[in-house]
């Protein structure tokens, strides 16, 4: 076992569980103040931290209603594949950014299971009035930052070799080396 893997994976594991308690806490909040409330303005006609009613039994945008049990299975695969990941990616520091976005996105499946587990639908609370926007929580900021950082990782800042790199390292834990 390699030391400085293990050290990773306990300081990511250390990082999602702190992000989670953070979006507990928001969540906690947000029933303890904004239920039954017509919401708070952050800034008028624009952020309000409103509490929606019935919870959300969907995705993103309210996709696939009801499917709590696919979703539970998804974030927990994910989450498991993402931390198998970061585990296995090469000791430089120019991976450090993809670590930070792979532990926001499984911090962020995890803070939403949490709640599908425990209530059988999600806390969203967020709502950007200017645009319409679908009312969302802390938890699926850490998803949504996490994929578009990662996707401008890709596209802008790695190089293919980089890439290459991360391949090779986790297809080594499965194919032995000559």
């Amino acid at each position: 076992m390699n030391t400085f893997r293990i050290k990773r994976i306990i300081k990511c594991i250390l990082s999602i569980i702190a992000l989670v308690i953070l979006d507990q806490l928001a969540k906690s909040w947000a029933v303890d103040k904004l239920k039954d409330t017509n919401g708070i303005d952050l800034i008028k006609g624009v952020l309000q931290f409103y509490y929606l009613p019935n919870g959300n039994t969907g995705a993103a945008f309210g996709m696939l209603q009801g499917h709590q049990s696919l979703f539970l299975f998804i974030a927990l695969i994910l989450s498991i594949v993402l931390l198998f990941i970061i585990y296995n990616i090469p000791n430089d520091k120019k991976y450090n950014l993809m670590i930070v976005t792979l532990t926001l996105i499984i911090a962020g499946g995890i803070g939403n299971m949490i709640d599908r587990m425990t209530l059988n639908y999600v806390i969203d609370f967020i709502y950007f009035s200017l645009i319409n926007f679908p009312i969302f929580n802390v938890a699926d900021m850490y998803v949504s930052v996490g994929t578009i950082m990662l996707v401008i990782l890709f596209l802008f800042y790695y190089k293919e070799d980089d890439i290459t790199n991360v391949e090779k390292s986790i297809k080594s834990v499965f194919i032995k080396n000559k």
